[in-house]
């Protein structure tokens, strides 16, 4: 990898939403030279195979990302490194657009993003993100988005080009309710009343909209379930989806850390709620148990969950096969979009 001199700094983005004066940004951007754009996921318990990361590392600073250990591989830490030093894959766009011109591509969900969010402040500079949606909306393949960015608002021209042809859908990740504890947990993060103006523009502009509160985090933010759903539905959101804090690898020093620091009287509670939810350990990394509990106050926990989407409108999100819907331009192939606009 290659420095990239005098890099964006990532406070100046408009798209941020600063609740205090704006700090001097230290960060450093590397090039990621590999010539694959397309991340393979073979976990059976997660409903898409593939993704797109034109970021590494996240400037966000969310002290419970999953992604953390993730940055490890580029031989950085696991802790500041993962905001501080960022890589970017500039060439993201070509590289799909090749990817899409395989034969052995068929078309399958392409989710944004699997290690990153790819509407993180650097993206108002480099606009990787965006050039990368719009190879989906010339190919018509289908995309899922979960981001805390507010910058999604600006590729929502693009965004509906895709859901006109093909399966889309957009999830704000809002994990908390209270702004004291997000600004704390998510230091970079765009504010929790951001988040959902950012989720009603999406809705008002047509554009299928969800919430995903991940990490439930058992002893700091659970109570706060039925408020949250309450307030996207309000703004629009019609799926909702919930997981259970992981702390794998090193994401559980910087994670306890993070509430020692900050929250030193409710650690021992997280702690134990976490244990009991866990069968008395902090993670689970099986597929299937990784992103759910166990126990009574686990199912205290679905059961919150569940009457409170109920409550609020919220139908179920089991959702049929995704249409078939990629071509390639100038192809032949006929999609059912296209049938029903000739009918």
């Amino acid at each position: 990898m290659r420095t990239v001199s005098n890099p964006p700094n990532p406070f100046e983005s408009t798209y941020r939403e600063l609740l205090e004066p704006a700090p001097a940004a230290t960060v450093e951007i590397f090039r990621d030279a590999s010539r694959e754009i397309l991340s393979r996921n073979d976990s059976p318990d997660l409903p898409f195979r593939w993704s797109v990361n034109p970021y590494r590392g996240c400037f966000h600073g969310c002290a419970y990302c999953y992604a953390r250990p993730s940055h490890e591989y580029w031989g950085f830490g696991a802790g500041t490194d993962f905001e501080s030093k960022l890589v970017v894959k500039e060439d993201a766009a070509t590289l799909l657009r090749q990817a899409f011109e395989r034969p052995s591509w068929k078309g399958e969900l392409i989710v944004f993003s699997g290690n990153t969010d790819c509407y993180q402040p650097l993206e108002a500079s480099y606009g990787l993100t965006r050039a990368c949606l719009d190879v989906c909306a010339d190919y018509r393949n289908p995309v899922g988005i979960i981001t805390k960015g507010a910058l999604v608002l600006r590729d929502v021209d693009v965004l509906a080009r895709i859901q006109q042809k093909a399966w889309m859908r957009v999830y704000l990740s809002i994990p908390f309710a209270d702004e004291e504890v997000a600004r704390k947990m998510e230091p970079h993060a765009p504010s929790i009343s951001k988040r959902f103006e950012t989720m009603k523009a999406l809705s008002d502009a047509g554009i299928q909209t969800g919430i995903s509160i991940a990490p439930v985090i058992p002893g700091l933010n659970d109570e706060a379930i039925p408020e949250l759903l309450e307030r996207a539905w309000a703004a629009g959101a019609r799926m909702a989806t919930f997981s259970l804090l992981r702390l794998s690898g090193s994401v559980e020093s910087v994670f306890l850390d993070r509430i020692k620091e900050i929250y030193p009287d409710r650690l021992s509670k997280i702690i134990n709620r976490l244990r009991e939810v866990r069968g008395g350990q902090l993670s689970e990394a099986a597929f299937f148990d990784r992103h759910h509990g166990s126990g009574i106050y686990w199912q205290m926990i679905q059961q919150l969950f569940e009457v409170a989407r109920r409550r609020a409108g919220f139908e179920s999100d089991r959702e049929g096969a995704i249409p078939d819907t990629f071509r390639r331009p100038g192809g032949a192939q006929t999609t059912l979009f296209d049938q029903e606009e000739e009918g």
